[in-house]
């Protein structure tokens, strides 16, 4: 073997010092630059919240928590290591900053508990308005063993009991901004974080929000192999839907008051009919919440359709038709072919649906295949839907 010339060996040396040189500078270029922008959350469909992390904190950041929401709201999360920096309250301002992860814990809406207990963080939760709506079989038996209290109602939470829980967060469901407790509660010093959730456009937007219920409580792995899995189960099923000829025309919503309530063409509701592969007759209107019709628009163009799907919170022929005797014009009510989510309850009349549906499009979306096209998915149960009694 051939030796190399001493003065050969200092410059393939020196060449590998420098090489060396540039790659770490190029590491700690590229950290301080990760701790000056920040690195973000991976989202991929939800849009109403963010977050950043940072050396030392998080910047966890709500966009939308209501429609027409007039500012973003902002919270600083420090990690372990954080030491109170004044530039960055000089910088940004909070609306609060939050210790984490939580362990003491209220939410206000159904739609937050399946996160819970899917995050294996249900044991956080001390307190909740509404407990009667609650379906889940864990969470009902915390509540009955007495360690989740009752808070009265959203819009009107028992603030003294609340205050008597201290949480060291409550994660609120606001349909606008003006709601007193809430501001009580701030004012105690707890800090309540806005969830939007309900607001996002899309079946996998809302269950994307599991990823928010992560970060609060340091799981964001959990969180997105969570939904991960809803995810690849929904596109799943959807492709099977594709590979279908036949599409059922399918009529929604229900009259009260004389007016016809339905999901609007932009809606997730319309989107997992469309996911479904099903003809969902008013999948052409655009616009944010509900449509409002009258009887006659609907009856001329839904009088023959195939299926009814939600017929509101009606819970049988019965009452659907003393709510309105105009239902029982319909050949999807003459044929027997509506279906509900109303009648799949939690022990205490909680509809399953409202809690869990959000959470978990891949079984609505799958109930839906299976009852427009039985043919389909042929060992699977509707999960929500029922045919209505």
């Amino acid at each position: 073997m051939k030796r190399l010339k001493p003065e050969k060996l200092k410059r393939i040396i020196f060449f590998i010092f420098i090489i060396s040189f540039l790659s770490c500078k190029n590491e700690k270029t590229n950290k301080v630059k990760e701790d000056l922008t920040g690195i973000p959350l991976n989202l991929k469909y939800a849009s109403g919240f963010s977050v950043k992390d940072y050396a030392s904190y998080r910047i966890l950041e709500i966009n939308n928590p209501w429609p027409e929401a007039t500012r973003t709201y902002k919270y600083l999360l420090p990690k372990k290591n954080y030491e109170a920096d004044k530039l960055i309250y000089e910088r940004e301002r909070f609306d609060h900053t939050i210790e984490l992860p939580l362990k003491k814990v209220v939410v206000t809406s159904t739609t937050h508990l399946p996160a819970l207990e899917l995050l294996n963080v249900e044991n956080t939760l001390i307190g909740f308005p509404g407990t009667d709506y609650v379906s889940s079989k864990k969470i009902r038996h915390q509540i009955d063993s007495g360690t989740i209290r009752e808070l009265g109602k959203n819009e009107g939470l028992n603030t003294e009991v609340l205050l008597e829980l201290n949480p060291n967060a409550v994660v609120a469901f606001g349909i606008e901004g003006g709601n007193r407790s809430l501001q009580t509660i701030q004012n105690a010093g707890i800090p309540v974080i806005f969830n939007g959730d309900w607001v996002e456009n899309s079946p996998l937007a809302k269950a994307e929000w599991i990823k928010f219920f992560g970060v609060l409580f340091n799981k964001e792995k959990e969180a997105d192999s969570i939904f991960n899995q809803i995810e690849k189960d929904y596109h799943e099923a959807k492709a099977l839907a594709k590979e279908v000829a036949s599409k059922p025309t399918v009529l929604s919503g229900a009259m009260h008051s004389d007016i016809w309530y339905l999901p609007n063409g932009t809606s997730a509701e319309a989107q997992l009919l469309k996911d479904a592969n099903v003809n969902y007759l008013w999948s052409d209107t655009t616009g944010s919440g509900s449509l409002k019709l009258n009887f006659e628009s609907v009856f001329v163009k839904a009088k023959t359709a195939d299926i009814w799907m939600s017929p509101s919170s009606y819970t049988n022929y019965k009452n659907l038709k003393n709510g309105n005797q105009n239902h029982s014009m319909f050949d999807a009510f003459k044929n027997k072919n509506i279906y509900t989510f109303s009648n799949t309850t939690g022990a205490t009349g909680g509809v399953l649906y409202y809690e869990l549906g959000m959470s978990r499009p891949d079984l609505v979306l799958k109930d839906i295949i299976k009852i427009c096209h039985p043919e389909l998915l042929e060992n699977y149960s509707p999960y929500f839907f029922k045919p209505l009694p």
